[in-house]
């Protein structure tokens, strides 16, 4: 983590600059902190305010604040960034203080917060706090609640958190090409009693999607349906840290979607229950088991669960959303015999190489040259082979003996003897197969519309 006095005065330029504020101004604003870095940080414990026990950002991090006369203040900069999805491919996005997402804001029920935004994209922009309960004039709406802000511009944003719970914040100005660059992040206030629903690890991290086309390096910003990278947290599988913790902890995983569709978020050897939606926190009356919560556009969802020892899958149970930037116009050639058309074809076109005859599968082992700045579909290696999984999955690892506040990744669960499928060696039995199904008289009647009348 770098100040951005030390990135400015590494790259030539001038600290904030005169013409965004006065130099009695510049004083008391809090330092912009930038990250570059896109692994997991840990945890801070706050060294000034009210107490409250942080949360783990996946592949992201907590923005510090300094207090001023009780207010707790930030300095949020909308800014151009580069983000690495995973090794191998990175995007040229907008996001925050180096970042997209930006980073996350933590502060507690009943603090006043003093939001500095300075804006260094080339176009103007706001900032919504997406479900906090906020003075109008505060809720970031360009041409509605607020003049929008300009290039070189800094704005305050300042309001008392009314209630604990996780909320996001994103922009209200050219809404739709912001957000698709990557604009967003989380606002998460803890409550004022740091017993009340504390958890062991409290784990956050946002749900996004780009249309990035290989060999390139910018978001399709026009595009509103058809994404092909779908993210946590603007990283992809394998590039995606695992979440970790100690058997029998208790653990939160609170998820937001800023997407243009939903996204059923399941875990893998765990039930769990909906602690927290956007609106505040559910009483414990209202909750019920699950293994997969829908988080539908805009909404944020909070599961906690205690952890279970072992390697568990935890992504989007929409299957196109665990892959990446190759899944879109392939052909399906199951059961097309292709070895003759490839030996014409590598005459034209030596590297030529017939894929999916047999299903996709080997696909996620097969080395071949891809374009520049892509990644292939199915990849990342597990214990056993190759995981097939891209985009929105990572793994949740627990293990017995992961030390209390450790966020190191144990590397692969060694599974105790006896508790891992096994080839069967045997004789096969002979197939039964049910007798085929009779005819019956009762045919179907179907009568076709011959018009639009009625619709």
């Amino acid at each position: 983590m770098n100040s951005r006095r030390d990135f400015l005065l590494k790259t030539g330029l001038t600290a904030l600059g005169a013409s965004l504020v006065s130099k009695v101004q510049a004083a008391g604003i809090p330092e912009a902190v930038i990250q570059t870095e896109a692994s997991t940080q840990p945890p801070v414990m706050p060294a000034s305010g009210r107490p409250y026990n942080p949360v783990v950002t996946l592949n992201g991090w907590s923005l510090p604040h300094q207090m001023k006369n009780g207010v707790k203040e930030f300095h949020l900069v909308a800014e151009p960034v580069v983000r690495e999805f995973a090794p191998g491919m990175v995007a040229h996005m907008w996001g925050y203080n180096g970042q997209s997402p930006g980073p996350t804001l933590e502060c507690v029920e009943g603090d006043r917060i003093r939001i500095f935004v300075t804006n260094k994209l080339p176009e103007h922009t706001t900032i919504h706090w997406h479900g906090v309960l906020l003075p109008s004039g505060m809720d970031g709406v360009g041409g509605l609640s607020q003049p929008h802000i300009k290039p070189g511009q800094t704005y305050v944003y300042e309001f008392t958190m009314k209630k604990s719970g996780t909320f996001m914040y994103h922009p209200h100005a050219d809404e739709m090409v912001q957000m698709a660059m990557g604009m967003m992040g989380f606002l998460v206030v803890h409550p004022k009693n740091p017993e009340f629903m504390k958890v062991d690890r409290d784990y956050v991290f946002l749900l996004s999607a780009y249309d990035i086309d290989p060999g390139s390096y910018t978001p399709r910003v026009s595009e509103m349906t058809d994404f092909n990278l779908w993210t946590f947290n603007s990283r992809v599988f394998p590039g995606l840290d695992p979440l970790v913790a100690r058997t029998g902890e208790r653990v939160r995983i609170r998820v937001g979607n800023l997407t243009m569709t939903n996204h059923p978020i399941h875990l893998h050897g765990h039930d769990f229950e909906v602690t927290c939606t956007d609106g505040g926190w559910v009483p414990k009356s209202a909750r019920w088991p699950e293994v997969t919560t829908d988080v539908a556009v805009g909404q944020m969802r909070a599961v906690e669960f205690t952890a279970t020892a072992g390697d568990w899958a935890l992504h989007c149970h929409k299957s196109h959303h665990t892959m990446n930037a190759m899944g879109h116009k392939l052909p399906t050639m199951i059961g097309v015999p292709q070895r003759e058309l490839t030996a014409k074809v590598r005459k034209l076109i030596p590297d030529y190489m017939g894929m999916g005859s047999k299903g996709m599968a080997d696909m996620g082992e097969m080395e071949m040259p891809l374009p520049d700045n892509t990644l292939p579909m199915m990849s990342g290696q597990g214990p056993f082979g190759a995981v097939e999984m891209g985009g929105m999955f990572t793994v949740l690892k627990v293990r017995d003996n992961q030390k209390k506040g450790d966020y190191s990744d144990p590397g692969w669960y060694d599974n105790p003897a006896g508790t891992v499928a096994w080839l069967y060696e045997g004789e096969e039995p002979s197939t039964v197969r049910a007798s085929p199904a009779t005819s019956t008289d009762h045919d179907l009647k179907v009568r076709k519309p011959t018009g639009h009348e009625g619709h």
